[in-house]
C-alpha cells in the first residue's frame, strides 16, 4: 500500500518543474510495489490453508473475511488488467479501481481484524460463564436416625 501510494504522489509530480526526479521516483516506486505484490501473493497463498479454509469452517468472521478475499482478488484481477490491458479507457478504468481498492485495503484489514477480536473475546466470556442447572446441586441433608441412611 505504502509503495502505491509513493507511485501515486510522484506520478501527479511528474509534470511539474522537478519531473525528471519524481518520474525517478514514480519508476522505482513502482518497482518496488510490483516486487512488495509478489511476496503479498506468497502470503497470500500461505494465508488459505492456514487461516481461511480453518476460519470459513469454524464459522469466524465470515463476513468481513469475504470482504478481504473478494478485495485482494480484485486487486490482483487488475493488477493483470494494469499490465495486459489493450485500450486505454479500460486500462484508465482498470486503474483507478486499483487505486480504490488499494487504499481502502489498510482499513479493511484493521475492520478484520478487529471484528475478529471482538468476536474471541465474545467467545471467550461466553465460555467463562458458569453454566445454571437448576435443581441440579440441592442440598442434601441426612436424619440423625441410623436407619435412614
Amino acid at each position: 500500500v505504502v509503495t502505491g501510494a509513493l507511485w501515486l504522489v510522484a506520478d501527479q509530480f511528474k509534470e511539474s518543474d522537478s519531473g525528471e526526479v519524481w518520474q525517478a521516483i514514480a519508476a522505482n516506486a513502482l518497482m518496488l510495489h510490483g516486487t512488495t505484490a509478489m511476496l503479498a501473493l506468497v502470503l497470500l497463498g500461505a494465508l488459505i490453508p492456514l487461516h481461511v479454509q480453518r476460519s470459513w469452517r469454524a464459522g469466524k468472521n465470515r463476513f468481513t473475511g469475504s470482504i478481504m478475499a473478494g478485495s485482494n482478488a480484485v486487486l490482483v484481477a487488475t493488477a493483470c488488467g494494469l499490465y495486459y490491458a489493450g485500450s486505454d479507457a479500460l486500462r484508465t478504468f482498470v486503474a483507478d479501481v486499483h487505486i480504490a481498492v488499494g487504499l481502502a485495503l489498510p482499513a479493511l484489514v484493521v475492520t478484520h481484524v478487529v471484528m475478529g477480536r471482538r468476536a474471541k473475546a465474545r467467545a471467550g466470556r461466553e465460555r467463562s460463564r458458569p453454566v445454571e442447572m437448576p435443581g441440579a446441586l440441592r442440598p442434601v441433608t441426612f436424619s440423625e436416625d441410623p436407619g435412614s441412611r
